[in-house]
């Protein structure tokens, strides 16, 4: 120790010297304030190092001499071991020196001590320790109990919401217990679209919907919920500075929920100006929020770029953001989400509308709704796939059309009858006018004289679907044209009828080559013949009568003048074929006369048919609609 505390007192002399003597000669020669300065700093380093050698010569008098000669051995060391390493050895005890002995001088003496004190000095020392693990144990578990307070202080619960009138003792943020029919709440949900007809600021109302988006940040939040796929209102929530625990909880559970997630919210009504959403003279001041049904945070698509138009996605291909093309596969695959998109959800309540409007016309008319089978025993219609199945043993077919069920239907007195229903063909075609499975409106009524009676009728109903979708359903029109442009159907009054001869003689001054007339149209003729009507007459629907014969059913008509036609027909819209009929055979003998001339079997599967005319059945005529095609040819899709 001493040996170190001798080396500092050299150390520290010396530098002091070295940095006044640098200080007096090379800074300040001429100053009087330097050099008393240097002077001082000299004598106090020497005062200091003669108290440090007067301690130890003390401490040595005392010491016996044996220890007092192990204390001084390290004055004889060379002047190497002067180091500053050996400083650190001047802070250690003095008991240190009791108990190691010095191998280049007089060796120290060791007092050995007793088996009893040894053993006394190890359970002190292991007495230490375990207090020592005991207190870190301690402070461990104080800190975990800390936490786990901190965590159930900040916890978020799920809300078991049983009635509304309970609706205060309830947390006002949380995932709403999951709904298993419990009770009845007493909550009134209301409807976004009617927000600002039936409310006015100040009302507070609960709603139901999808987060359609949410931004959040440290003070506030803004939602905007989707109500029907095109019903938007925004909801807001600022920090309440007299509440800022419970404030910080709803911005963390609002934090929480992922876009397209099912929410229950409640909300005061404020006057406001929001251009992104429907509702646009309101918004919502949120006071509670429960998550009832969690979406995925990782969706395949988001709606908004489900919802863009083509022309909107190909614009951005030039810009450093642009917008992701969603594939058929990946729409497909994910249908759902799909049609979570306003413009495709509004195609889906116009098909709808569709079938509901042909029901209303047809009904006012005096027509009946029946239902048909659709696993029947032999084919339905001739020239089309059909889509065979084992029955019990027996071969059976999907209906291609509810056709000859139709006609029996006449033959019960059931004098006007319709159907929507599936029809099933097996045509193996990759274009959009064929499909293996689709939705038909048909209808079959008994006929006085011509089948032009069952064209007005036809026309009158189509009439009042086109006025219907434009009046009733214009605010999914809007919705869908603002993704896929298009114009309402433009037609006449009265019917619009061509007969063949005239429309091959429009489409050979157009540039066709039809041979001898007599096959079937192709998509380019029929779109051709779509744009001269329009251009002749004005009008995108329009009929055509008069098919040749060969290309026609075997249940149709033939024309009485001339054999090489019959009593058919098509109707078009914007050029593409959407509706096929006919006056149908009602004769026994002329339906046998035409199955042998066409080469099909009158089977099992037809005697049925045909013996319900030998019971007498009225004159008839009728035609079967494709739904589909209605839909995407009205909307220009």
């Amino acid at each position: 120790n001493f040996d170190a505390l001798v080396q500092i007192g050299v150390i520290r002399t010396a530098a002091s010297g070295i940095v006044s003597r640098e200080f007096v000669q090379g800074k300040s020669k001429k100053t009087s304030c330097a050099r008393y300065l240097g002077r001082i700093c000299h004598t106090y380093c020497f005062v200091r190092m003669v108290m440090w050698i007067m301690a130890a010569s003390l401490f040595c008098m005392h010491l016996r001499p044996r220890v007092a000669a192990a204390w001084s051995a390290p004055f004889r060391r060379p002047a190497s071991r002067f180091s500053i390493s050996g400083i650190s050895s001047g802070v250690r005890s003095s008991s240190r020196l009791f108990s190691e002995g010095e191998s280049g001088g007089s060796a120290a003496v060791k007092e050995e001590k007793s088996e009893e004190e040894k053993a006394q000095i190890k359970a002190e020392r292991e007495a230490r320790k375990a207090e020592k693990e005991r207190q870190k144990a301690e402070k461990k578990a104080k800190k975990e109990a800390e936490r786990l307070a901190k965590e159930a202080a900040e916890a978020i619960h799920d809300v078991l919401y049983l009635s509304h009138d309970d609706q205060d003792s309830y947390p006002a943020m949380g995932d709403m217990a999951r709904i298993m029919s419990r009770s009845r709440t007493g909550r009134k949900f209301e409807k976004v679209s009617d927000l600002e007809d039936k409310f006015k600021a100040g009302d507070t109302v609960w709603l139901r919907g999808r987060l359609q988006s949410i931004r959040v940040t440290g003070r506030s939040c803004f939602i905007v919920l989707r109500q029907d796929s095109f019903d938007t209102v925004q909801a807001c929530y600022f920090k309440n500075k007299e509440d800022p625990e419970g404030s910080q909880k709803m911005i963390k559970y609002l934090k929480s929920l992922a876009e397209e997630s099912v929410v229950d919210l409640e909300g005061e009504i404020a006057e406001a100006d929001v251009k992104s959403c429907s509702v646009k003279t309101m918004e919502l001041s949120l006071n509670r929020i429960h998550c009832v049904s969690k979406a995925d945070a990782n969706l395949p698509f988001l709606v908004e770029d489900a919802a863009r138009s083509e022309k909107e996605v190909e614009e951005s291909q030039e810009t450093d953001r642009p917008f992701p093309r969603l594939g058929q596969e990946i729409r497909l695959d994910n249908r759902w989400m799909d049609l979570r998109a306003p413009a495709n959800n509004a195609i889906m309540r116009v098909q709808s509308a569709v079938c509901q409007l042909f029901r209303e016309s047809l009904y006012s008319q005096g027509f009946c709704e029946i239902h048909t089978p659709k696993l029947i025993a032999g084919e339905s219609e001739s020239g089309a796939g059909v889509f065979t199945t084992d029955y019990f043993g027996t071969t059976a077919c999907l209906a291609q059309s509810p056709q000859l069920y139709k006609q029996m239907a006449i033959s019960s007195d059931m004098t006007r009858v319709f159907e929507i229903g599936p029809v099933f063909r097996a045509e193996n075609s990759h274009t959009r006018r064929h499909l293996c499975e689709f939705t038909g409106l048909d209808l079959e009524m008994a006929i006085d004289d011509h089948y032009m009676e069952t064209l007005e009728v036809i026309h009158s109903m189509f009439k009042h679907i086109f006025n219907g979708l434009e009046t009733r359903w214009s605010k999914e029109l809007k919705v869908i044209r603002e993704q896929y442009d298009s114009e309402p159907v433009a037609f006449t009054e009265d019917p619009c009828v061509l007969h063949w001869p005239e429309a091959m003689e429009i489409l050979t001054k157009e540039g066709f080559d039809i041979g001898d007339g007599m096959g079937d149209l192709t998509g380019a003729m029929e779109l051709t013949l779509g744009r001269v009507v329009k251009e002749k007459y004005g009008t995108d629907f329009f009929m055509l009568d008069k098919y040749p014969y060969v290309i026609r059913p075997f249940y149709t008509m033939p024309d009485p003048d001339d054999k090489r036609f019959s009593n058919s027909y098509d109707i078009f819209i914007r050029g593409q074929e959407i509706c096929s009929g006919a006056q149908r055979c009602h004769d026994p003998e002329l339906v046998l006369e035409i199955l042998k001339d066409k080469g099909i079997e009158a089977g099992e599967g037809l005697e049925s048919y045909i013996q319900s005319f030998r019971h007498g059945v009225s004159p008839h005529a009728g035609a079967g609609i494709g739904l589909e095609r209605v839909v995407f040819l009205y909307l220009g899709l």
